[in-house]
């Protein structure tokens, strides 16, 4: 019996010793020191080159979120552009670790084994960009019209429904790189230009004129647009969690600004925050169990910042798209949003 107790002992400690999640991809992303995440190559206010070639915008800071969280430091993300179609191909094909990119979470998609979708970043839906020359202020009235959209996205299948439902003839012209196909639709070879909402509003800043170009009413779809990461246990709870710090973050007040001082005088904080940043808080023990560094819920707030300031530093009020993000999806579930902060404790 006393061997018995022993060995019991023996593996509880182990078991309490060992972290709970381990993952080749997390293994691969931590020994390189370094995270892959692909991004759009050319999307204004979701990511683009700034002028020293460094990609900026609200896909690209998930990128620096998960980096911070896994290796402390948001500039380990190795952020490259890459076309819709070659991003899912490449993670797929163990060329990159994540992707951020407006992508939407289908069945389809999520049941492919060489994917994981992990967490919504931004609630969107298809709409439709015309030039005001076209005379049409609803998506009723393009019947006959010509339609540029992307190859291999959730875009043609849309149209289809949508179009086939109310018998509305259309033609598209599928093409599958971006620039070929906004050039397409500048230069009046299309009609109409279909897609995300949120693309619309940028790719329209991309043309010389884009006060010519208006966005129709109709929002024909839903499209939850979702970190995808390649499969692997513990990467996809690191971005998840990361992505939920972010969230409890906006709940608590706590910013890229403030969390410093919030930190130094933890004692008289929330038991909350306290629970997010103290030594032996839920998220140190997610560490531990995640094999993350102790102060990745820091990190990730610190380096990226709560969820709303990502919003509101590309694409809020005071940025070329002014979207008050209290009036879309993407608000708090306790503003009136779909953005559900998952408990850590």
């Amino acid at each position: 019996m006393k061997n018995l107790l022993s060995s019991v002992a023996a593996l509880t400690a182990a078991f309490f010793a060992t972290p709970a999640l381990s993952g080749p991809v997390l293994d691969d992303i931590i020994a390189k020191d370094k995270l892959i995440c692909l991004v759009n190559p050319n999307s204004p206010g979701f990511s683009v080159p700034d002028s020293q070639g460094v990609f900026q915008g609200f896909n690209t800071d998930f990128c620096r979120m998960a980096a911070a969280a896994i290796l402390g430091d948001a500039t380990k993300a190795d952020i490259r552009g890459i076309g819709f179609s070659d991003s899912m191909k490449t993670i797929v094909a163990d060329g990159a670790h994540m992707a951020s990119r407006s992508i939407t979470a289908t069945g389809t998609r999520d049941a492919d084994p060489g994917l994981a979708f992990v967490a919504t970043t931004f609630f969107d839906g298809q709409g439709f960009m015309v030039p005001k020359t076209l005379g049409v202020s609803s998506a009723t009235e393009l019947n006959g019209a010509t339609v540029c959209a992307e190859d291999g996205s959730t875009t043609l299948l849309n149209i289809a429904d949508w179009f086939g439902d109310r018998d509305i003839q259309y033609r598209v012209e599928n093409i599958a790189d971006k620039t070929a196909r906004l050039e397409a639709f500048f230069s009046g070879k299309c009609d109409v230009y279909a897609s995300d909402v949120t693309a619309l509003l940028s790719d329209r800043l991309l043309s010389d004129t884009p006060e010519t170009y208006t966005i129709l009413p109709e929002v024909i779809s839903a499209e939850p647009l979702t970190l995808v990461t390649q499969p692997d246990q513990a990467l996809e709870a690191a971005v998840f969690w990361a992505f939920q710090v972010m969230l409890n973050a906006d709940i608590l007040g706590v910013t890229s600004k403030n969390v410093t001082a919030i930190v130094e005088d933890l004692e008289s904080q929330p038991k909350a925050v306290q629970r997010l940043f103290a030594e032996d808080s839920a998220a140190a023990e997610m560490a531990g169990k995640l094999g993350l560094p102790k102060d990745w819920a820091f990190q990730v707030i610190s380096q990226v910042g709560a969820y709303s300031e990502v919003f509101e530093r590309h694409l809020g009020k005071e940025t070329p798209f002014g979207i008050d993000l209290s009036e879309t999806a993407n608000a708090l579930v306790g503003d009136g949003g779909q953005m559900y902060a998952y408990p850590i404790r």
